[in-house]
């Protein structure tokens, strides 16, 4: 016996001999701290692809036999039309159950098989499963049963993960009989095979079918070193066991509670800590119990379609299930048929054809988006009677869920019922005794899920009166897109023209100096105090073409504030002159610049950079460039473009980045949180990028900013132009206090795909402002409040 079988076995002894309560505690603990407050779950449509199966189990209702049937399969047609009803009801899985190779016990699947052109059951199966996710972007999840490594190859390319029961080693066991692929070493060679080929795999047993408490140790070993040897076990499953009527165990004792709630908490301390542990709701009376037994996720949830294996238990609704989760004090979460970790490793656990219909559904943790709303085939549309009139173009298809830049009324989270327990309300509680976040403390609050969201925007809410007051503050300004050619790359950039980018909205321009002069004294005369400047980096460009528009601005209104030219425009001018950074911002200062945008920073951190914007300049050259604006006396804000590959980490280190900046130089005026707008911008339409933030990150993007930047920068901006009006007051309770600028001829957003206005009107402002208790004040640029003749004033 090896020195693991000695331990794994002496182990074994010490969980039989532990009581029931003790197991539990200690399978908590594990959980707690592998999960924290976390349960997860998978909003999914059941597919029944056959219901005819080779095996006869004692227990099953499942199979039939083909005289129940009108025909052995599922067509194509009726396939397709279950997936549609999963993708306009919000889910994200598209589940393939199935019976095992019905073909080698049943002439008529042979029969049907061969007549639609396939030559296995196995066969077909990955045919439907490409065809959901192509028509439907549906990520399918086959359990096909005990597999060889061939069949699961041909399924890896159309499936985001797979999945088979172990359910017990024992192989003498009368549920069964009749049964070859329950054949423990078939079930094991599967599973193996599944770990050699970078599967993620879903795995588990049934509890209560003859087999005993040391039994099921047997099987939660096995898992635990196949998945030590490969890393694909993704979830194990901990199913009881309940009799049904006309199957041959109908008259066979349930499993018991006891037995099912030690069988959890042993799965939870055999397997390694980040294996996750689900359990059923929908087979237990009290359902909210498995989670004190260890469990971290719920499995399947279907909107839509029942419990195939078990159509007699109905699934606990949405509601109900957060309601339990939550009085355990546990948060649930969405997420996909694979699980955030392997996600995170596309190029290891997906194969090249699935990773983007992932990420296109994938939060920047790898979890199920979880805004309410739907997204399906556009042509299923109006037949399905969906869609309301705000709805957002995908690629291929429509969404009625909310998107940054889109129609779509954000969903309502702030305010909320606030409550945070677990590392969240550490974090909470240590910033109300004054400690300043780190990066891990920041990544914490960003995986902040339900109440612990509202807890969070509380937090900023709170700060933000103690910073400002109650005033939200705007400023009338233009803004000037003086040319969308460039010659830089940025593969997020559905605005700038190139070679490769005349396909996209608009013609390339480039306004004169005397259009420039134009625009600025329209802006003058309707009341505007800054003109914002920003436009592509042009081949012919040398650095003094921006001077002379800084100069050709002040000639055409002498008193407008000049907020202009991002880092990149600057660094690129100084470097087209071959003269020092400092020198060239002085002479920019010289002819009327006022202070620098943000924008150019997008995510500042270089690993992020080389996907977003390889060839612009890196985080350093963007900090550098505006430690030395400000030590010339321009201001700047900080901007940060985030939701489109991007994780939770790297906002933090774009913080925490700036925010050492801020208490060197003071130089930053306002954060700004800008939303990828996904639906015309390159990097998305080249199937490369997630769809933009979800409403959940862009609260917390903006509150937590506040959390961050609290005494260092007192201003936080929401951007109307991404977000909308109702997002925008949703916001101002969740640490924002400025709402920008009118922005009369806002281009750059608009074209990435947002439907918001070009100019907003300020009655609609004060509207959205005063709805929510607050008062609306108008600034310059420098945040200074102003009279209705331009003189600022004191507040």
């Amino acid at each position: 016996m090896t020195t693991r079988a000695r331990n794994g076995a002496a182990a074994d002894e010490k969980l039989l001999e532990w009581s029931l309560s003790e197991l539990m505690d200690r399978a908590r603990q594990v959980r707690d701290a592998a999960f924290g407050s976390r349960v997860t779950y998978s909003p999914k449509v059941f597919i029944p692809l056959t219901t005819l199966c080779r095996d006869r189990c004692g227990y099953c209702t499942f199979a039939r036999s083909p005289k129940q049937m009108d025909a052995p399969f599922l067509s194509p047609d009726q396939v397709l039309e279950l997936a549609v009803q999963g993708a306009q009801a919000g889910c994200h899985e598209a589940l393939f159950t199935l019976g095992e190779r019905p073909e080698q016990r049943y002439p008529q699947a042979r029969e049907w098989l061969a007549e639609h052109g396939y030559r296995s059951t196995v066969e077909y199966l990955a045919a439907m499963c490409r065809l959901v996710v192509e028509e439907t972007g549906l990520l399918p999840h086959a359990n096909a049963g005990a597999l060889h490594r061939e069949e699961l190859a041909l399924l890896r390319p159309v499936t985001a993960s797979q999945g088979m029961m172990i359910e017990s080693l024992r192989d003498d066991l009368p549920a069964h009989r009749g049964a070859p692929d329950k054949l423990p070493q078939r079930r094991l060679a599967t599973l193996e095979a599944a770990g050699e080929l970078a599967i993620p795999f879903t795995t588990g047993i049934l509890v209560g079918i003859g087999e005993t408490a040391r039994d099921r140790l047997d099987a939660l070993r096995a898992i635990a070193e196949s998945h030590r040897r490969h890393g694909h076990v993704q979830e194990v499953i901990v199913q009881n066991f309940v009799p049904k009527p006309d199957t041959a165990m109908r008259n066979a004792p349930a499993c018991s509670p006891e037995d099912f709630l030690q069988a959890i908490a042993m799965a939870r301390l055999v397997l390694p800590p980040e294996v996750h542990v689900q359990a059923p709701p929908n087979l237990s009376e009290d359902f909210g119990v498995l989670l004190e037994a260890g469990i971290d996720d719920w499995g399947g949830v279907s909107p839509v379609t029942v419990d195939h294996v078990n159509p007699e238990r109905p699934w606990p609704t949405l509601e109900r299930l957060r309601e339990v989760t939550e009085a355990h004090g546990k948060v649930l979460a969405p997420r996909l048929t694979v699980y955030p970790e392997y996600a995170a490793e596309p190029d290891r656990w997906l194969d090249e054809n699935m990773r983007f219909a992932v990420q296109d559904r994938s939060d920047a943790e790898g979890l199920g988006r979880d805004d309410p709303g739907a997204v399906f085939p556009e042509r299923y549309a109006d037949a399905q009677n969906v869609g309301t009139g705000a709805e957002v173009v995908l690629i291929g298809r429509k969404s009625t869920a909310w998107y940054s830049g889109a129609a779509v009324p954000a969903p309502h989270l702030v305010p909320g019922r606030a409550r945070a327990g677990g590392a969240v309300g550490e974090v909470l509680d240590g910033v109300r005794s004054g400690q300043e976040l780190g990066e891990q403390e920041i990544v914490t609050l960003f995986a902040a899920r339900g109440p612990e969201v509202a807890a969070v925007a509380e937090l900023a809410d709170e700060l933000r009166a103690q910073a400002v007051g109650d005033d939200v503050t705007f400023v009338r300004n233009r803004n000037i897109n003086y040319t969308n050619v460039c010659t830089f790359k940025c593969r997020f950039c559905g605005f700038s023209k190139g070679p490769l980018s005349l396909n996209l909205r608009g013609k390339p321009y480039l306004l004169s100096l005397d259009e420039i002069a134009e625009r600025v004294r329209e802006a003058w005369e309707l009341g505007c105090t800054e003109v914002c400047l920003q436009g592509g980096i042009h081949p012919s460009f040398d650095g003094d073409y921006y001077i002379d528009v800084c100069r050709a601005v002040k000639d055409a209104a002498p008193d407008i504030h000049v907020h202009g030219f991002t880092a990149l425009e600057v660094t690129e001018g100084a470097k087209r002159l071959g003269e020092p950074l400092e020198k060239y911002l002085r002479r920019l200062a010289d002819a009327g610049l006022g202070s620098l945008p943000g924008t150019a920073a997008e995510i500042l951190d270089d690993e992020v950079r080389a996907v977003l914007c390889p060839d612009k300049i890196s985080t350093e050259e963007w900090l550098h460039c505006h430690r030395v604006a400000h030590s010339v006396g321009l201001r700047s804000n900080v901007t940060m473009m985030f939701g489109a590959v991007e994780q939770p980490v790297h906002w933090a280190r774009h913080l925490l980045l700036t925010r050492d900046l801020q208490r060197e130089t003071g130089g930053f005026t306002e954060f700004v949180g800008l939303p990828f707008v996904h639906m015309a911008a390159p990097i998305y339409l080249k199937r490369r990028a997630r769809r933009g933030p979800t409403w959940r990150e862009v609260v917390l993007v903006h509150a937590i900013a506040r959390i961050v930047y609290h005494g260092l920068i007192d201003h936080i901006q929401a951007s109307w132009v991404k977000l909308g009006l109702p997002g925008v007051r949703q916001l101002l309770q969740a640490g924002v206090d400025d709402v920008g600028g009118t922005l009369i001829d806002e281009n750059i957003s608009r074209a990435a795909g947002a439907s918001h206005g070009q100019r907003i009107d300020e009655a609609a402002l004060h509207a959205a402002v005063t709805s929510v208790g607050r008062r609306l004040r108008r600034r310059d640029t420098l945040y200074r409040i102003l009279d209705e003749d331009r003189q600022p004033r004191s507040a």
